[in-house]
Formats: structure tokens, sequence, C-alpha cells
């Protein structure tokens, strides 16, 4: 038998896994890694970031599924249902002195890492010492709810409070109501509670995350709470939600202005 053809599958054989690989949970899991999969990763990366990254997702991937496909296990074209019916996503974030990039598939988070940037001076700060940030208060969110599935009530608060934090209107590809946006969308096909992406997933970190912030002011959570508000069925906020949060900084942050 050449090198070029394909390898028998061995007796109780098992393909690689996303799981063996990678920190994911849920049906993503236990899906073996295939070919498509990881040219879909890799078309993703370098439409994003200009090249396919070192030791990325995708070339994880790809080693991966080259295995599986050599041992017989997959074929060629496959793709597993995950990744081609909710695709794969690649963002880059930039703050000041580095860029954090997300890789994701089916929803699922797979790789997230940073690089430093060029830091750009002469910008101007909207924090004042001793202030608690929309960032900040963001990941409060996560700590004190991080397991609430997130609905579309949440998107639209984290929405608003990225708009608040950055000053611009539109959502960013890959920023924080990009992603927000996404889990909620997916949390309302999702069946299984366990399968849904949370708040934590999506707020850890969040000060990173957002292209700009700014110390939290009440105007800021009275924006955020209506958002919050006019998007839940029951027209109410979350205890200890996103709405919340950024209240209880703006409170604060009244305090030691």
């Amino acid at each position: 038998m050449s090198q070029d053809q394909p390898r028998r599958p061995q007796p109780g054989q098992d393909p690689i896994k996303y799981g063996d690989v990678f920190d994911v949970s849920g049906d993503l899991a236990n899906k073996p890694i295939a070919p498509e999969d990881a040219a879909m990763m890799q078309s993703a990366e370098t439409l994003v970031l200009g090249q396919t990254q070192l030791g990325g997702a995708a070339s994880i991937m790809q080693s991966a599924a080259t295995q599986n496909e050599q041992a017989g296990l997959v074929g060629h074209l496959d793709v597993n249902d995950v990744a081609g019916d909710r695709g794969v996503i690649v963002s880059e974030t930039r703050v000041p002195g580095r860029r954090i990039i997300t890789e994701a598939v089916g929803g699922k988070v797979v790789q997230q890492y940073s690089e430093p940037t060029p830091v750009q001076t002469g910008r101007g700060s909207a924090v004042w010492e001793g202030a608690i940030t929309i960032g900040e208060a963001l990941e409060a969110t996560a700590q004190t709810v991080g397991h609430k599935a997130v609905d579309q009530s949440d998107a639209s608060a984290i929405q608003a409070a990225e708009v608040r934090a950055t000053g611009n209107n539109e959502t960013s590809p890959g920023g924080l109501a990009a992603v927000a946006q996404s889990a909620a969308a997916y949390n309302a096909d999702c069946t299984r509670d366990e399968d849904k992406m949370k708040l934590g997933d999506v707020l850890s970190g969040a000060t990173a995350k957002l292209a700009a912030d700014k110390a939290v002011t009440l105007e800021d959570a009275e924006r955020v709470a209506s958002a919050e508000v006019r998007n839940n069925p029951d027209a109410s906020a979350t205890p200890g939600g996103v709405a919340a949060s950024v209240a209880a900084a703006a409170r604060i942050n009244e305090s030691v202005k």
C-alpha cells in the first residue's frame, strides 16, 4: 500500500474529536474534526487576520483532520454538522497595546489569545481615578450571574453598554455586542440548557474586549436599563444582571466624583 492511499480504520479506533484538543463541552466536544472544518477555519483566519496563525485553531484542526482522514475515519470532503450548520468565526478585538483573537466553532470558543500591538498615544481618557468603568461593570455581571443563559434582553443591554463605552453606534464585528447577539440567537434554537452560551462566556474579560472604555454615568445606566427591560417579555431587569451591575457602578461613581 502506498503512503498516498487512505489507511483502513483499526478496530475500535476513534477519531480525534474537538474535546481531545480544545477545552470545549457540549455536543461539539464529541464531534470528530473533519477536513472541511479545518478548511473553513483556515479561510476565516486568512480573511480576518491576513494569514493562518502559528498554533492557532486552524493549524490544530488541520493536523487532527489529516490524522483522521489518513486513518480512514473521515472523508476528505467531510464536515461535522456543528461546524457546517453553525459555522466558524474568527474575530479580532483591538485594545491599547494588544489585540485579542477569538476563534469559535458552532458558537463555542476553541481558542482565544492576545498579541502585542503598537500603542497609539494622545487618546483622551474618559476614566477618572477610583471610577468603575463600563467594562468592569460587565465583568461584575459575569461574576454575579455568569451561569445565566444569554437571551435577547441581555444581548440588547450589552449592545447598549458597548455603544456607551465606545461612542460608536455600529456593532463591531467580533465585539461584545456581536458575540452576545450570536449567543442569544444560538440559545433561542438550543434545546438543552447545558449547551447554551452563558453570560460568563460572553462577559468574562469584558474590559479587554471593548475597543474603548469609560467611567459609568447615570445616563449610561439609564440607557442600558431601558434596552434590557424593553427586550424582556416580562418588562423587567435581571437581578444582578447587566443593567443592575451598570446601575450599581454608576451610583458608586457618583459618590466618588
